[in-house]
């Protein structure tokens, strides 16, 4: 799978952690930065992670910032993603099986690394249930196109 990372300061070193655990598991990466602890501007990096999902240039995103709601916020800004701003695993899992979420937003201090390793990859192992979810979604997309 083609994975797409951003994320600010405050996310760095998770998306590090998390960006070298998914290439063990064997998962291209395409890291839009931070590259660096100094202080940034977190939609820098979010937007270009989360476009090259909208674009098919990537399968899933994963975008970290502080608290995770700006990032959410300006994912969902962009025309078919859905961003999901998830606190656990179970979160995680019901953000892919009723959302069909194609981007997940952690919050960088909300998680330590072994537990976000975790989640992410309950996320990514998730399949979308379709069914009556698949009737909300075509209700948010025509909500996307006003």
């Amino acid at each position: 799978m083609r994975i797409a990372f951003g994320c600010d300061h405050r996310g760095f070193k998770l998306k590090n952690v998390l960006i070298n655990y998914l290439k063990d598991k064997g998962h291209k990466i395409l890291d839009f930065g931070t590259f660096s602890k100094d202080s940034c501007d977190y939609p820098d990096y979010i937007y270009p992670a989360a476009s090259a999902v909208a674009n098919k240039k990537a399968d899933k995103a994963i975008v970290i910032c502080f608290t995770g709601v700006g990032s959410c916020i300006l994912a969902n800004k962009i025309k078919g993603i859905r961003a999901a701003l998830v606190y656990n695993i179970k979160s995680a899992k019901f953000s892919r099986r009723h959302n069909d979420s194609n981007v997940l937003v952690l919050a960088a201090d909300l998680f330590k690394a072994d537990y976000a390793k975790k989640l992410v990859l309950g996320w990514l192992k998730e399949s979308f249930e379709g069914g009556r979810h698949s009737r909300r979604l075509r209700k948010i997309k025509k909500v996307e196109e006003l």
